[in-house]
């Protein structure tokens, strides 16, 4: 799939006239190319009577195309950010993931009726789907701690439960003018706050943009006390809200969030959100008299009311495609903001990773300097002597179009800071995500279906290497899946049976009448890993350079000792009998000859196994854009095979490294 689509669309096709008297709207590419797929061509000049005029909100310069807007008797649009915007503030030059474009007034400005206010009115928002999506994408949101601003850090401690939380604004911010709101109303905000909440403590939580120095707050050091604190470190809304007894604002989308949260805030201005039922007023809109749900403010305000923007397929989504992309992008920020220092890395993998963990700050090849506050990563099967503390780092389960020994880089890795996925000896990252996927809400089961459908339609595997269709003996066949005997999976995960020869063994004898087909492993087909055996006498054919989704597709039972194409037959509903203990062994979902955890109790279904395995643990990189992705970005460029290629650099920085190793061991 291309970034830029090859044929314009109906919108672009019949794109009306918006006329800008801001540079903004020029100089920000986003923004212009979401107004573009919406259906607008950014010009400027004087406008024709089919022609509209577009202005930032109430932005200081708002009033020119106000003043050209009334002159000429065309139509004014106001447009600003929507609720989910990026990472960081906009001053800090991250493009918006969304926008509000209104036809009638602007949401914040209760002195008109804005495009939202009529739909939170007069929409029936009565439909089931739209309510369930509601109720799915709320809980969503707060499970991967999105806000407007989403670089938070949901492991930052927040006070002892029982606080009130008392939410500060940006100074001049435009919400707070159109409530005819100022300092002084943030003063009687707090002073309310303290006569309704005797004796409870008090947390001041800072915007972020006065948190990042662009702009001052309304309040000051001079309102601060013993029991009035200001809370400045980004720390989650969601987990701030979940202390708090009580929340007091003026116009604050952290308002609009705490509904769903649970609290009813008390509002000392006149923000969209409130009038509906669900907020304290101190400031009533009389005209707003409807009483509405949680899941029916939220289908308005932000499924129905918002322009949404992928930013991976460069076109218009809804916001569940939305809400992945910038959790994707958050859940980066908060993994690498701190910086890595990183062993074991062979130097061709080093600008990926670079790619994958550095985005944020440029990761140490080297130790660490004493006092150095980067966090220790390690390629897992370079991990011996370092310590327990440092994350695992490996490759993910759909990886590339070729193999990783060939130098092919990843789509996706893992980062794993309990242990490592393959290891069995200890529990990892991985076993907690699939116990905890043994329960599924209705819209995570939906999307891990999704996503089995889409890897089984596309035909994709980890290396997607294709290969020819074999021809198999009739019979019942049994798939026996060959190994590279090296690899740590082996090594740690099996106890028996260690060895091809052995698998193949152990298949005949439990089948002694089926016919068995000897898959090996692509790296040992290539010879660049141990793993050749003599299959003379047990298997009945042996698929050289064969597809392994076409084999699948063949067979009637897989057997293995670790093999992630286990994984890929359990996905494809094909029996599977492991000899050792891979990780998607022990959940009920295989039949298990091997050592398996006793700690494996949970029984999740195959959506929860496929949501642990390939939605929550890995991180996806986008080849085309280069940004964090979900998942479903990757399969999608897989299926298409529309992927850069290794350049002839990884092969002579792997050859460097070896020649380096290679002295290094004369030496020793």
């Amino acid at each position: 799939m291309t970034t830029r689509r090859d044929a314009p669309s109906a919108a672009e096709t019949t794109r009306r006239r918006l006329f800008v008297y801001n540079s903004g709207f020029f100089t920000q590419k986003r923004l212009r190319r979401i107004l573009t797929l919406s259906g607008y061509r950014v010009t400027t000049g004087w406008p024709g009577p089919d022609d509209l005029v577009g202005v930032w909100g109430q932005s200081p310069t708002a009033h020119r195309g106000e003043a050209i807007a009334a002159r000429s008797g065309v139509g004014l649009v106001r447009i600003e950010d929507a609720w989910l915007r990026s990472l960081h503030p906009g001053r800090a030059k991250e493009p918006p993931l969304g926008l509000l474009i209104d036809h009638s007034g602007v949401h914040y400005d209760p002195s008109q009726i804005s495009d939202l206010e009529r739909l939170l009115s007069t929409h029936p928002l009565d439909d089931t789907a739209l309510l369930d999506q509601a109720r799915g994408l709320i809980t969503r949101i707060k499970e991967a701690h999105l806000t407007k601003f989403s670089a938070v850090d949901p492991s930052v401690p927040t006070p002892p439960p029982g606080y009130v939380l008392v939410l500060d604004q940006s100074r001049g911010d435009a919400s707070v003018t159109a409530s005819g709101a100022d300092r002084n109303r943030f003063l009687e905000m707090l002073f309310v706050a303290q006569e309704e909440n005797p004796g409870a403590r008090i947390i001041l939580k800072t915007h972020p943009e006065a948190a990042a120095g662009f702009r001052a707050g309304y309040f000051t050091e001079d309102d601060l006390s013993d029991h009035v604190t200001c809370l400045t470190e980004p720390v989650s809304p969601w987990t701030l809200f979940e202390g708090a007894v009580a929340v007091y604002t003026v116009s604050s989308q952290l308002g609009f969030e705490a509904i769903f949260a649970g609290h009813k805030p008390r509002v000392f201005g006149q923000p969209f959100y409130a009038g509906w039922g669900l907020t304290q007023d101190e400031f009533p809109l009389h005209r707003r008299q409807r009483r509405l749900s949680r899941a029916q403010l939220f289908a308005a305000a932000m499924l129905l009311y918002p322009t949404w923007y992928d930013p991976h397929r460069d076109q218009l989504c809804d916001l569940a495609t939305a809400v992945e992309a910038l959790a994707a992008e958050a859940r980066v920020w908060r993994e690498d903001h701190r910086g890595w220092a990183a062993s074991g890395m062979r130097l061709w993998k080093r600008p990926h990773l670079q790619r994958f963990f550095g985005r944020h700050r440029p990761i140490q090849f080297w130790n660490a300097p004493p006092g150095d506050t980067r966090r220790q990563m390690v390629w897992a099967s370079a991990a011996l002597g370092t310590p327990d503390t440092a994350a695992r780092v490996e490759d993910g389960f759909l990886r590339s179009r070729g193999l990783g020994a060939a130098l092919v880089p990843p789509l996706s890795l893992v980062l794993d800071d309990q242990g490592i996925y393959y290891d069995p000896t200890r529990p990892s990252r991985l076993e907690a995500l699939i116990a905890a996927r043994a329960t599924l809400r209705p819209d995570q089961e939906a999307r891990a279906r999704a996503l089995i459908r889409a890897i089984t339609q596309g035909a994709l595997s980890k290396y997607n290497l294709g290969g020819a269709a074999s021809t198999l003996p009739d019979g019942q066949r049994i798939l026996v899946v060959g190994q590279v005997e090296d690899d740590a999976s082996i090594t740690t995960g099996t106890s028996a049976i260690r060895t091809n020869i052995d698998l193949l063994k152990a298949a005949r004898a439990a089948h002694p009448s089926a016919q068995l087909i000897y898959k090996p492993h692509p790296d040992v087909e290539a010879g660049l890993r141990p793993g050749a055996c003599d299959t003379t006498g047990l298997a009945d054919h042996v698929a050289v350079r064969a597809d392994v989704v076409t084999l699948l597709e063949q067979v009637q039972e897989v057997w293995t000792m670790t093999s992630l194409l286990g994984f890929e037959a359990v996905l494809r509903r094909v029996p599977v009998t492991t000899l050792g203990a891979p990780f998607y062994a022990g959940w009920g979902l295989t039949t298990d000859l091997g050592d398996v955890p006793p700690r494996r109790r949970a029984r999740p279904s195959l959506p929860g196994l496929v949501h642990a395995t390939l939605i929550d643990y890995p991180r996806y990189l986008d080849p085309k854009t280069g940004l964090p992705c979900p998942v479903e970005v990757v399969v999608a460029r897989l299926a298409t095979g529309d992927l850069p290629t290794p350049g002839p650099g990884n092969r002579m920085l792997s050859k460097l490294q070896g020649l380096l190793a290679s002295r290094a061991a004369f030496w020793r």
